[in-house]
């Protein structure tokens, strides 16, 4: 059986918090159950971009700061590392309001650039990630709970993509994002070649609607903990409403038989679960992918006339470019003093939104797209 720990923890206070992790970690032991004296520990927290602690798209730095007392406590040695979507890793730290943070507890932020090839099991062969994420003693995993517009929910599993340094991201979506179940095994290879020690997610203030870069803060309450990432999720899932038929990665995970995936086999420890259940679902992100169980032959037409895509907003679009940049297809340009976007060429990643500093575009979604989702 796998354990997921809950906590109730309802603000950032840095107390408040510290006693959340206090008890989240009793479940299992303590931190000493984890860390041992010397050991060199990667906190790997959602730094996705330089966004302040209240718009709930970062892990909150009270969350980070618990834990780098917990690990210094147990004689670890504490580094916090990422590879944002956009922006340096410094620049976002700052703004995410980790910076502060690092300074008071002599911690070292330590950017994922320097990369080495790895064999992985499955589909994909060969992966390349961080060197720093491959060579630490442990690894903890600060996921931020948060919707998503591919995956429909980011948590444990999928922070772990931020091991893949840089411009290699867009080309991994490029590679894998034009089928979700694809990018979801992409996910899922990435998790097991080097599985975290431990995870804890900072659901306190979670994220819904077009996550995980502009949707709307969610008050959860709540911090999960586990040292697996797929029973954590699942867990996450079931407090948040969210449908299973809509989760990617555990549904690959399922598929594959991977260890976590089996509802059956996760208990949960601490706050009852029946408490931890929000009273209204997570408002979930407009998913395009509306081809449940069709042939595929029917796919490429529906994507084309039946999904939701992006669209920039006039009135708010700057055309700083950032998106143009990031687009793993190149299907975005800004000509005549315009952004546009090559519907051909878009494949429905969203990588434009999730990455775009202002909020500068919206979900379009075909009137097809929605007549299936009102019958479905």
């Amino acid at each position: 059986m796998e354990t997921v720990a809950i906590e109730r923890v309802t603000t950032y206070d840095t107390l408040d918090v510290a006693s959340g992790i206090a008890r989240l970690l009793g479940h299992f032991g303590g931190m000493a159950a984890f860390v041992q004296p010397g050991d060199r520990v990667l906190i790997k927290p959602n730094l996705l971009a330089g966004k302040p602690p209240e718009a709930a798209v970062t892990t909150h730095p009270s969350v980070v700061r618990a834990v780098i007392a917990a690990v210094k406590a147990a004689g670890g040695v504490p580094l916090v590392g990422d590879s944002p979507g956009i922006g340096g890793l410094a620049t976002v730290a700052e703004r995410a309001g980790l910076s502060q943070v690092l300074a008071e507890t002599g911690t070292e932020l330590v950017p994922f650039q320097e990369i080495r090839a790895v064999r992985a099991s499955g589909t994909f062969k060969r992966l390349e990630l961080a060197t720093t994420y491959l060579d630490a003693d442990k690894i903890i995993n600060l996921p931020k709970l948060k919707t998503h517009e591919m995956m429909t929910m980011t948590c444990a599993v999928k922070n772990l993509f931020g091991a893949v340094v840089g411009a290699a991201k867009p080309a991994w979506h490029l590679q894998a994002g034009v089928d979700r179940e694809l990018f979801a095994r992409l996910l899922l290879e990435i998790y097991q070649v080097r599985i975290p020690t431990l995870n804890i997610a900072d659901a306190i203030v979670g994220m819904e609607g077009n996550g995980p870069g502009s949707g709307d803060p969610r008050q959860v309450g709540l911090l999960l903990a586990s040292t697996n990432a797929l029973a954590l999720d699942c867990i996450a899932a079931e407090i948040t409403g969210i449908p299973r038929k809509l989760l990617y990665v555990e549904r690959e995970a399922a598929r594959l038989g991977l260890v976590g995936s089996n509802r059956a086999d996760i208990i949960t420890v601490g706050l009852p679960l029946a408490e931890a259940l929000l009273a209204t679902p997570f408002t979930l992100p407009h998913l395009s992918d509306v081809q449940f169980g069709l042939p595929h032959f029917l796919k490429n037409f529906l994507r084309r006339h039946a999904t939701a895509r992006p669209e920039p907003l006039p009135g708010i679009c700057i055309r700083c470019g950032i998106c143009v940049a990031a687009c793993p297809p190149q299907a975005m340009a800004i000509t005549d003093n315009r952004l546009t976007i090559s519907d051909q060429r878009c494949i429905r990643c969203f990588c434009c939104r999730e990455l775009c500093p202002h909020a500068a575009l919206s979900v379009h979604e075909g009137l097809l797209a929605r007549t299936i989702k009102r019958f479905k």
